[in-house]
């Protein structure tokens, strides 16, 4: 048996980050996994509190006319209160339809089938379609669906 380093073996080397860096290419990016987890979890809260604000579709009639503001709070379907989950937005006219007594909107330019569930059956006080989309991992599902006027 031999002593490698008194038998010409390799020089002993001084620990250093050089060192760490340039043997374990891996170390370098380890400083970086902490801080980007904490950055990742931060926006993924700050999403999901803006997501479960329960409003109307953009705030303005809780200011212009609170009536309507609670009328919009109110509204349920089938699969439970509209505004809780998702914030409403108006659909054009050309972006919903009704076929054979089931309507389809089209989201982010896909046609989506409302489930018969998710539409709201009391009088649409504003006159505009409105829907409340929830977007998931495995897409995009409607809460709720007021059909418009059509004008």
């Amino acid at each position: 048996m031999s002593n490698w380093i008194n038998s010409g073996g390799h020089e002993p080397r001084q620990f250093s980050d050089a060192y760490a860096e340039k043997d374990h290419p891996h170390r370098r990016t380890d400083r970086w996994k902490m801080p980007l987890r904490l950055a990742c979890a931060a926006l993924l809260v700050m999403l999901a509190a803006e997501a479960s604000q329960a409003r109307d579709p953009d705030g303005r009639y809780a200011a212009q006319n609170p009536e309507l503001h609670k009328w919009f709070e109110s509204l349920r379907s089938g699969k439970g209160p509209c505004c809780s989950d998702a914030d409403g937005s108006a659909v054009s006219d050309v972006d919903w339809e009704t076929a054979n007594g089931h309507y389809r909107v089209r989201l982010d330019g896909e046609w989506i089938d409302v489930p018969d569930e998710a539409v709201i059956t009391e009088p649409n006080r504003i006159g505009r379609a409105m829907v409340w989309p929830i977007r998931g991992y495995l897409g995009v599902s409607i809460r709720c669906f007021m059909p418009g006027s059509m004008t």
